[in-house]
């Protein structure tokens, strides 16, 4: 079902809601959702379960603009249990399950949530007294409900088989689903937590329309059709992850697998051979991890660099190079595509030697993600694409001499702004609609951006997940013997600086060895703290003071 060689999706609807339930209804005997080396579910009997959870929502009292949270491992019952919640009309909050307990609660009760969906090893860890707001919690891998304060919840759930049944005693069919459509593109429709090891929590509202624009580029530009399978490796519960490894396929009748386990090179790269995707969705880490570990150390032996000098043997290399970089993701890959953060420039600089499919986006949670994209024979090197149809996006410096300034976007992709929180809303949004990226770039004659540098220094982790140094540091800097921190990334793992409070260590009649073996259980106390894919790899111990700005900000830059 293609309409000149597009994907089947109707771009003509102007509700996200209703593409949805095209898409259910259209490709009711695809697959929809599977779990790697688990069950698969056809778009019916995904549409059937959503059914299913409408009536449990509705019959536990969720209204329409109601938050429902979701926390759990990437598999198929999540992406259904978000499908449902949004189709209902309720706002979903989707958590990092990497969080700790904690955290989960803080994000919880911050969201306003009335439900909690969630894995069962996350639930394990939580105290459902430590979240008084909700009436419940129901676990996605069964969708029991082990703890709930509404007796209506309680038996909307038990009897869940039994409500369906009556409500549809002549079966469940194409015709059966329909979804209320938006009544208003600028209310939100996702409240997604960029941030949440902290008190104090930064929730994106993401309104329909941003959704809607992401969508519609995606599914007029990605070359995916109803037939094709994209295997997830980013975490659902990141804007990157939900818009283009859930909701952009499940529009065009495509397919998504879901590894379920950690997502190791191992597993990936075991996945890929299986499932053949024809399109790779993956941050820069995966496509670096191939090159750096099974291209590079054969690239760079003397014979071969000798035999790359040699046109005719070039081109063979190069093209049995490429073939390779392709099988390793499965062999029938058309093309890459890269997001979350730019791509080494070595790495590059190699794939467009060996012309190599791929291509790089750019976005922020803050656009639903999506701010810039081209198409690979489009791409131009060092770049991250062109801005999508619909939206502005312009360069501010204060110094007019200069091409660099920040990057700043404008247009239906921008987010509402944070979650009760109107001044971090004001620090990025101007007063004519300006969203300030706090990336720094430049754009050239042709429209494509070039990221030149972070203003903000946030890191991205190797699932996609976004890590703050600041929340780390301030951790870290409580600790004993320690006077400051500075959180830095090298090759791919986080390091803190430290400078040690000597004056007091020598005070206690401690020596530098004494120091450094505080300082590591220091490090290990703080990893306690912190999700997984944030913690600190090693301490490297500093004998001088951090160069600062005027303003006695520490000059990160200096210590990349």
């Amino acid at each position: 079902m293609t309409i000149d060689g597009k994907p089947d999706c109707n771009l003509d609807r102007t509700s996200l809601i209703k593409m949805f339930e095209d898409s259910f209804r259209n490709h009711w005997n695809y697959t929809a959702l599977t779990d790697y080396n688990g069950p698969s579910y056809k778009y019916s009997e995904v549409a059937e379960q959503v059914a299913k959870l409408h009536i449990v929502l509705e019959k536990a009292g969720i209204q329409k603009g109601d938050k429902v949270a979701l926390c759990g491992k990437n598999f198929s019952n999540w992406g259904i249990s978000f499908l449902a919640v949004l189709t209902y009309g309720a706002i979903p909050v989707p958590i990092l399950n990497d969080f700790k307990p904690d955290n989960i609660h803080i994000i919880v009760n911050h969201s306003e949530a009335k439900l909690l969906l969630v894995g069962d090893i996350v639930w394990s860890g939580l105290n459902p007294e430590k979240m008084p707001e909700i009436i419940g919690v129901i676990i996605m891998t069964d969708f029991s409900c082990p703890f709930s304060r509404n007796e209506l919840l309680s038996s909307a759930v038990n009897d869940m088989d039994k409500n369906f049944m009556e409500k549809y005693p002549n079966g469940f069919t194409p015709s059966c689903v329909v979804y209320d459509e938006e009544t208003d593109m600028d209310a939100m429709a996702i409240l997604n937590y960029t941030s949440g090891t902290t008190s104090d929590p930064k929730g994106v509202m993401i309104p329909y329309r941003a959704l809607l624009i992401n969508m519609k580029f995606a599914c007029k530009n990605i070359p995916l059709q109803h037939n094709h399978t994209v295997v997830s490796i980013l975490p659902m519960a990141h804007m990157f992850g939900l818009a283009f490894q859930l909701m952009f396929e499940l529009l065009l009748g495509s397919s998504v697998c879901y590894l379920v386990k950690m997502p190791s090179p191992k597993v990936i790269f075991e996945a890929f051979g299986k499932m053949k995707p024809k399109v790779v969705i993956a941050v820069p880490l995966v496509i670096e991890k191939v090159i750096k570990t099974k291209i590079f150390p054969v690239v760079n032996k003397p014979l071969m660099k000798i035999a790359t000098n040699v046109p005719v043997l070039r081109q063979i290399i190069c093209k049995s190079i490429k073939k390779k970089i392709i099988d390793a993701f499965g062999g029938e890959m058309s093309v890459l595509i890269v997001g979350g953060a730019a791509l080494n420039v070595e790495v590059e600089k190699f794939l467009r030697k060996i012309k190599f499919p791929y291509t790089v986006g750019y976005g922020t949670t803050e656009c639903a993600p999506l701010i810039a994209y081209s198409d690979w024979e489009d791409y131009k090197q060092g770049s991250c694409g062109v801005f999508i149809p619909g939206t502005q996006v312009d360069i501010f410096s204060s110094d007019k001499t200069r091409e660099v300034g920040e990057i700043l976007v404008k247009g239906p992709n921008v987010m509402l702004g944070y979650y009760k929180n109107p001044n971090a809303t004001r620090d990025v949004i101007d007063p004519e609609g300006w969203y300030h990226t706090g990336d720094m770039g430049l754009i050239d004659k042709d429209g494509n951006i070039y990221i030149k540098g972070r203003c903000k220094n946030m890191i991205l982790g190797p699932s996609g997940q976004n890590i703050y140094p600041e929340e780390i540091e301030d951790h870290l800097d409580n600790m004993p013997y320690v006077v400051e921190s500075l959180i830095v990334e090298r090759n791919h793992k986080l390091v803190a600086l430290v400078l040690p409070d000597r004056d007091a260590a020598y005070s206690e009649g401690l020596k530098d060895e004494d120091i450094e073996k505080h300082l590591e259980e220091n490090r290990k106390t703080l990893n306690e703290l912190l999700p997984t894919y944030s913690q600190v790899s090693e301490i490297e111990i500093r004998k001088e003071p951090f160069e600062r700005t005027p303003k006695k900000s520490i000059r990160r830059f200096l210590y990349k």
